[in-house]
Order: C-alpha cells, then sequence, then structure tokens
C-alpha cells in the first residue's frame, strides 16, 4: 500500500464510516473504495446481460438448438 495525503470532505468520511461499519479511516476508506469498484463491475455485469453483449443467448442458432 502506498501512503498519500489527500483532503477529504469529513461529512461524507463519516457518513462512509457509518454505512461501512468500519472502524478507522483507512478501513473506512479502504471499504468506500471497493464498495465503488464492486458495485460498478456489478452494473457493467448487468449491462452486459441486458444488451446479450458476448453471450450466445443473441445467437438464434444457439438458442434454437437449446430448445431441441
Amino acid at each position: 500500500m502506498t501512503k498519500r495525503l489527500i483532503d477529504i470532505d469529513d461529512a461524507l468520511l463519516e457518513q462512509a464510516r457509518q454505512l461501512t461499519g468500519a472502524a478507522t479511516m483507512k478501513d473506512t476508506v479502504n471499504a468506500a473504495l471497493r464498495h465503488t469498484v464492486e458495485a460498478e463491475l456489478r452494473l457493467r455485469h448487468v449491462r452486459r446481460l441486458t444488451d446479450l453483449d458476448g453471450t450466445d443467448l443473441a445467437d438464434e442458432g444457439v438458442m434454437a438448438a437449446a430448445w431441441r
């Protein structure tokens, strides 16, 4: 891990601490970053499934054979 000196909004930090249940500032920031990354990855996965991007579900030949 890299130690960094940054300005953090105290009110947002406290809200994040309460939401994550983290005990320390470091744990709060890491939990909030982890949550942000995981939420974005879930959203991308939902979009991919909604668009059928990269799946065989959009392939009529595959789907026709699946019902036989």
